[in-house]
């Protein structure tokens, strides 16, 4: 069963405001691979470990109906309130049981999740409900990120990743997997047609107190603060400080950009 890191409703509710959409860079390579493969008009999405629905919703133009699915009740609910298009739905299940038919779904995205799955029976459970023919698109942005602004983006990279290090011992051991840019798990697909991009780099601009919002939702973070609270809330107090520091502002609504380095793992069920 899916690893239980994201329950909690105020957890739910900050996930839903920081957390950002998918790159294009990253939907274009997906469409790009479903293109090759598989014909339109593209019939059923399954979002797998979907969180607050921020990819579900991407692939609402996409197909005829999506589906967005996680373990957590506290993500679907902020998911539905989200969610305006009437070809969206949610359901709350583990990514290893999903409750669809058998050879029912166009394609399967996990979007900076997989590495909560146990990966076997997920992979099963995949095999169960794709089409033949049917994609599998799982993709994930790295834990060091790069933080540009103005003449001080070196400085305001090497803040983040100071607070990087000290949410590491807080992190649960599944993080390695995306550590390791699901190589693991790309290496247990059992079909022959698959791929492993990496070095995908994205940008994306955001005020400053969002990339700190986007921290704090963190699983690693959550543990820190449940535990040191104190500790916690001072090295996010300090970090912003020297961010704004640098930056020559007192407003944390100033914009950087955030520079990430993703990888996306994509596969197609034998027709």
């Amino acid at each position: 069963m899916l690893t239980r890191q994201f329950e909690g409703k105020e957890q739910a509710s900050d996930y839903q405001k920081f957390r950002f959409e998918p790159a294009q860079e990253i939907i274009d390579l997906i469409f790009s691979y479903v293109d090759e493969r598989f014909p339109k008009p593209y019939g059923f999405a399954v979002d797998v470990g979907c969180g607050t629905g921020q990819n579900t919703r991407i692939l609402s133009p996409y197909f005829k109906k999506v589906l967005g699915i996680d373990i957590s009740e506290a993500q679907i609910e902020e998911a539905k309130k989200a969610t305006v298009s009437p070809n969206v739905t949610y359901s709350v299940c583990p990514a290893e049981e999903v409750t669809v038919g058998d050879a029912s779904v166009d394609l399967l995205t996990a979007s900076i999740a997989a590495h909560w799955f146990n990966i076997e029976p997920f992979l099963k459970e995949v095999d169960r409900i794709l089409k033949p023919g049917g994609c599998l698109a799982i993709f994930t942005y790295f834990p060091s990120i790069k933080v540009h602004y103005k003449d001080c983006s070196e400085q305001m990279t090497a803040i983040f990743a100071e607070v990087e290090d000290i949410l590491v011992p807080y992190g649960h051991e599944k993080i390695q997997h995306l550590r390791n840019g699901y190589k693991e798990l790309y290496e247990s697909i059992p079909y022959t047609d698959k791929r492993r991009l990496e070095n995908i780099e994205t940008k994306i601009r955001m005020p400053l107190a969002r990339l700190l919002g986007i921290i704090q939702t963190f699983p690693e973070f959550q543990i820190f603060i449940g535990t040191k609270p104190e500790e916690a809330k001072e090295m996010m107090r300090t970090a912003e400080e020297r961010c704004l520091q640098l930056m020559g502002t007192s407003s944390s609504e100033t914009e950087v950009e955030v520079w990430l380095q993703n990888v996306l793992v994509l596969a197609s069920k034998p027709q």
